[in-house]
């Protein structure tokens, strides 16, 4: 009885804690489907615990030691070990007598066997999977696909954009990027630098001077962390790097279109790297 009852108790302590714990789970998202298979899960061991506290109930009139109810568990093991009892060693006792140590002949036990005979099922089957059919994920495989995925992933980043920074900022001058830069000037830009560049509160974009140097590099740096000190705030939080390239390039193509009330150069007259190069090579 006493034993029976303390079984009951360790039953029903582990459900309240496994409860408790799925109920938390639960509550961070009960939408998914891990949430609820734990729950069918909980319910599940509930009602087998349920189960087995009627067999206690109704098997202590009969079975005050608890012989019935273990009866079950008791021919599992013996199913599962084959061991003889001791009573019976007698007759499995080999005639080899090593210095007085004598010799069962004890059975394998079927856990045992059916172990050994499971790792050749699985051997067979990953044989057949892996080399024969060709179906499994071996490690070539694994690498190719983790390779694909990560040329998706890039090309995707690439699409948007991600990998666009200062340093490999370029311009470009296709029709959509142009157009899409020209918007972003005039709805963004135009209120210090003019309609057509010609400077206002901000510097002249078109002529040859710039402060913070010029090139499509120099300006998508100026757009991107801004001129605090000057007024101008930094870009970085409200353009991706994609429209910041596109703002840059359409800058860039304002260059020597000469607006009229244009304001006066300010800061070092600018001459790309490369045309740079070009005069030097000239020269000598």
């Amino acid at each position: 009885m006493k034993q029976n009852n303390r079984l009951f108790i360790r039953l029903t302590t582990f459900i309240n804690f496994f409860l408790g714990s799925s109920s938390l789970l639960a509550a961070e998202n009960d939408t998914t489907l891990d949430s609820v298979m734990r729950i069918m899960l909980v319910i599940t061991i509930l009602i087998i615990a349920f189960t087995l506290w009627l067999a206690l109930v109704y098997s202590e009139k009969e079975d005050s030691e608890g012989k019935t109810f273990k009866a079950p568990l008791l021919a599992l093991k013996k199913f599962l070990t084959r061991s003889t009892p001791i009573e019976k060693e007698q007759e499995i006792l080999l005639a080899h007598n090593y210095d007085g140590i004598k010799e069962l002949d004890n059975r394998i036990p079927p856990w045992f066997s059916m172990l050994f005979y499971g790792t050749i099922i699985w051997a067979a089957i990953y044989m057949l999977v892996f080399h024969v059919f060709d179906d499994g994920q071996v490690q070539s495989k694994e690498y190719k696909v983790e390779i694909e995925q990560a040329k998706l992933e890039r090309d995707f980043l690439v699409r948007t954009g991600a990998f666009i920074n200062e340093e490999t900022v370029k311009f470009v001058d296709d029709v959509a990027s142009l157009t899409e830069g020209k918007e972003i000037y005039l709805k963004n830009c135009a209120t210090c630098h003019g309609q057509n560049g010609e400077g206002l509160v901000g510097p002249n974009l078109t002529d040859d001077y710039w402060i913070h140097g010029g090139g499509i590099k120099n300006i998508f740096k100026t757009i991107k962390y801004g001129v605090p000190a000057k007024g101008m705030i930094s870009w970085e939080t409200q353009l991706d790097p994609k429209k910041m390239q596109s703002a840059s390039s359409y800058i860039i193509t304002l260059h020597g279109t000469n607006p009229p009330n244009a304001k006066a150069p300010e800061g070092i007259k600018w001459e790309e790297p490369n045309e740079k190069n070009q005069s030097n090579t000239k020269g000598s």
